[in-house]
């Protein structure tokens, strides 16, 4: 019996190697279909032998693509950026690019296409990152109605770059930032007993509902074939909805460190954010802060992951895995200004 072809762009990505165990696992013959191969070639040892292939593509070359998706029965595109740098920018990879992977699986007779995209894709955000998700969305459902489009909040798991990132710097700094506070705090007169009082963090700053990369991968499964979830839209976030100052605290209880919880308002990150973008892979851009002006959750009338047989995996189950290389024993508390 001929195997199934699932090809898989970006797939040598975070989510991506999340996916391509589950399709090897499955039986599947999976192309990892990528720029630079060599990046993919780990992958091969998670299916027998000629099953994993890595493969030369360019989302932004319509002839490589071609040859990526011809045979394939399903096709799943991952590819996305957090910033711009030289020639990979918002434009021709979220936008032009995924319209062209929709065109080359409608083109090959592909029977099922995935798009991520992400929760905040909106034409009219103020953030290009946003705007070019939107505008991604678009395109492949003008090429490919029967798509679907897969929006996470953020993504966490082993090979983050959220909350590894936050948790490393917390060894060398003594303070945490916390997004979108008041830029100046506001005084409480006469509250909780006290003649005075601060509020650094207002409502505690951006709001998250980070969703874990196996959840993210296995709804992606659950989509493939699965003519109930052609021409949808889900979006995936975990159980726990976090602000800002609730996600610094559960890093640092998980990891035991004490650090001081630092309000950092807008103003100030869009300041960082000119300086920083000018490097390369930077850690925050302009439009990025734009980004976090928005809160990152799941909307109410969303199809989520419940919609498709799957039940959340709460944060603090998976954390203490994988966030244990940077536990410091013996310091659990969490200092707050």
């Amino acid at each position: 019996m001929t195997k199934r072809i699932v090809t898989v762009f970006g797939g040598s990505g975070f989510i991506g190697r999340h996916l391509v165990r589950r399709l090897a696992a499955e039986g599947a013959i999976v192309r990892v279909a990528v720029r630079d191969p060599e990046d993919a070639r780990y992958l091969k040892t998670m299916g027998d032998v000629a099953q994993v292939v890595p493969f030369a593509a360019d989302i932004r070359d319509e002839a490589t693509l071609q040859a990526a998706v011809e045979g394939a029965e399903s096709v799943v595109n991952l590819v996305g950026i957090l910033s711009e740098w030289g020639g990979q920018n918002f434009e021709n990879l979220h936008a032009q690019g995924a319209g062209n992977v929709a065109k080359a699986a409608s083109t090959a007779g592909v029977k099922n296409l995935v798009q991520i995209s992400g929760i905040g894709a909106d034409a009219k955000a103020q953030s290009k990152y946003a705007q070019t998700k939107a505008a991604g969305e678009a395109a492949v459902i003008s090429e490919f109605p029967n798509a679907t489009i897969i929006r996470p909040s953020v993504v966490f798991g082993p090979e983050d770059m959220f909350f590894n990132l936050f948790a490393g710097l917390s060894r060398f700094t003594m303070g945490m930032p916390v997004f979108g506070c008041p830029g100046i705090p506001k005084m409480k007169w006469f509250s909780e007993g006290s003649l005075l009082q601060f509020d650094f963090y207002g409502d505690g700053g951006t709001k998250f509902q980070p969703v874990y990369v196996g959840d993210v991968a296995d709804a992606i499964m659950a989509t493939l074939g699965n003519d109930d979830a052609k021409g949808q839209i889900y979006e995936l976030g975990g159980p726990t909805v976090y602000s800002s100052v609730e996600i610094m605290k559960l890093m640092l209880e998980t990891i035991g460190r004490k650090r001081i919880l630092v309000p950092v308002p807008f103003w100030y990150l869009t300041l960082v954010g000119w300086f920083l973008q000018k490097i390369p892979k930077p850690f925050l851009t302009c439009d990025q802060v734009k980004q976090l002006q928005v809160d990152n959750v799941v909307s109410a009338e969303a199809k989520t992951l419940s919609d498709l047989g799957l039940t959340p995996t709460p944060a603090e189950v998976i954390l203490p895995h994988y966030l244990a290389r940077f536990r410091k024993v013996g310091h659990e508390a969490v200092t707050s200004i």
